[in-house]
């Protein structure tokens, strides 16, 4: 129930202004009016992001030339590396410029990365050689100029860059307009996390298939200038919804130095644990001794709320590192995926060719639909049972997706596994650019999988490290789940590099080789399999012994 003073005007919300400065009253503001603003741009971000990154593969060993896999590694850099740089823009956003305005700056830096690489596409290769006959042939014989490869490059780490800043905060900066204090709200903001995956999910199951349809039959240049446009015009709608948003005011300390005071309480906490257990000894030969009564005085002078702070923060990081395991999946998604499916034949009727990256649209079709069913079905069923409002707890919900994920990759293995021996069949082992006699919808049960389990958990990742992070580092705990899948990326960038060369040295065909039909996909997929059995033993380890910084979410798994 809001309260009103005598006059009828409405209270202004403490520590809440909007985004000029000015107080702010809580039913003129916030809730799913301003969330529909950020999302709208958030659905367009995603858009243009993975619009680049789906296909991206396939630019960089087509017009670019790169091999299978240094486009890989490439890739996987380029996407760790955009996962990683949002722990650096929750940072400058929760200590200098506030959620609002980093997502303003990164905006303009996002259009501006997005159109350089718009134009790093239809700058001319060299001008010594002819680009006429064959393409892959053309490709090949007319390597881009240093500027198209130099452009291209800092254009895609610009908008990395930007990336950086925008999504920590556009997610946090919507869930921010949700207040946690207000029973209503409070049950809004943790829909909110599902309907934000639906949200940006719905775009996803057809962008993919338009998108990748244009750059590989239409124009490189155009396919890339899209997402430009899209980015614009959110950015617009973006800031039409301004006068609706809350934000919050910046802490005395900025995060940076809440960080500081965290570490430095965890290390107080260690060295009081050492004299703690030295002044035991000591009192138990001499009864008389003072020891005890200095370590009771010394425990007086740690805050306590630091202490839980500082142990919530610490409790974390084996969560954290254990999902890894699920982003080491979504990377094949990115790039090897992709590459098979080119090797497969992706026509429909007479005219139509699925583009190799048009499956993805299939993915996000999933989520979408998960999203809905769990949402609005399961979660009210398992309420009743549970008594939890969120109807199981957020790291039960984590914990399905990462098993998901496994099965996943032993789904991959068996399909590329039947890929091979069609190859050998049909007696096209060394012609790698021959189509296979094997229909691409044989990649489908990997992709709707892949849909499961993030649908499932990734909605349930974001609200764990928004809910679990003290309130003033709030984005960079959105920050840390994003850095999840960065790490994931890196990793798998550099076992893709160092099973290149072992492979490549010791067999004389690396498990990644340019002809698909020699290479291994499968040795590498059972490995990602393997390595993912053993990170979800950790995780259901780290989850049993979790305890929730909300004393009414307390559940084990």
């Amino acid at each position: 129930m809001e309260n009103y003073p005598l006059l009828g005007k409405p209270v202004a919300m403490e520590g809440v202004l909007d985004y000029r400065g000015r107080t702010i009253s809580k039913q003129d503001s916030g809730r799913w009016v301003a969330a529909s603003f950020i999302l709208v741009m958030e659905m367009a971000e995603r858009v243009a992001f993975n619009g680049i990154m789906f296909n991206l593969i396939t630019y960089m060993t087509g017009p670019l030339g790169e091999s299978n896999a240094a486009a890989a590694a490439a890739v996987t850099v380029w996407s760790g590396a955009s996962m990683m740089l949002p722990i650096l823009g929750a940072l400058v956003s929760d200590s200098f410029l506030s959620r609002f305005r980093t997502i303003v700056v990164s905006a303009i830096l996002y259009v501006l990365g997005l159109g350089l690489l718009s134009l790093s596409a239809v700058l001319p290769n060299r001008s010594n050689c002819s680009s006429e006959g064959d393409e892959a042939m053309s490709y090949a014989t007319c390597p881009p100029t240093t500027l198209r490869v130099a452009l291209f490059y800092f254009s895609l780490y610009l908008v990395a860059f930007a990336q950086g800043g925008h999504r920590p905060c556009s997610q946090a900066f919507g869930a921010d307009q949700f207040d946690e204090t207000d029973s209503e709200e409070s049950i809004w903001r943790s829909s909110f996390f599902n309907w934000w995956i639906f949200g940006l999910s719905l775009p996803m199951i057809v962008s993919p298939i338009i998108l990748s349809y244009v750059q590989e039959n239409v124009n490189w240049g155009i396919g890339f200038g899209i997402p430009c446009l899209l980015m614009s015009a959110s950015f617009i709608v973006f800031l039409v919804g301004s006068r609706f948003y809350r934000c919050y005011t910046l802490k005395e300390s900025s995060s940076y130095a809440q960080i500081s005071q965290l570490l430095a309480t965890l290390v107080r906490i260690q060295r009081f644990s050492a004299v703690k257990s030295e002044a035991k000894a000591q009192d138990e030969h001499c009864p008389e001794s003072s020891h005890q009564r200095r370590l009771e005085s010394r425990e007086e002078n740690l805050n306590t709320d630091q202490i839980e702070e500082a142990k919530g923060l610490l409790r974390l990081f084996p969560i954290w590192a254990s999902c890894v395991g699920y982003t080491l999946v979504l990377a094949q998604y990115e790039t090897f995926f992709t590459k098979q499916g080119g090797t497969l034949y992706r026509k429909i009727g007479s005219n139509f060719q699925i583009p190799a990256a048009g499956l993805q649209g299939l993915n996000s079709a999933v989520i979408t639909f998960i999203i809905v069913i769990y949402d609005r079905i399961a979660v009210p069923l398992a309420r009743n049972i549970t008594g939890i409002p969120s109807g199981i707890t957020m790291l039960q919900r984590i914990g399905a997706g990462l098993l998901i994920s496994i099965f996943v990759m032993v789904l991959s293995a068996l399909v590329e596994i039947k890929r091979l021996e069609t190859a050998r069949e049909f007696g096209l082992v060394d012609e790698p650019n021959s189509v296979l006699p094997m229909s691409i919808l044989w990649l489908c049960p990997q992709y709707i999988l892949m849909g499961l389990a993030s649908g499932i958990s990734v909605g349930g990742l974001q609200e764990f490290f928004y809910d679990q992070m003290p309130d003033a580092l709030r984005s960079l705990g959105v920050a840390l789940c994003i850095s999840i899948f960065g790490i994931g990326n890196l990793i798998n960038s550099f076992l893709v590099y160092v099973i290149d060369k072992v492979t490549m040295s010791v067999a004389g065909e690396s498990w990644f080789s340019n002809n698909l039909n020699r290479a291994h996909l499968d040795y590498f997929y059972w490995l990602v399999a393997g390595l993912n059995v053993c990170l979800f033993v950790l995780f259901i380890r780290s989850a049993r012994s979790y305890v929730y910084k909300k004393k009414k979410e307390i559940c084990v798994i």
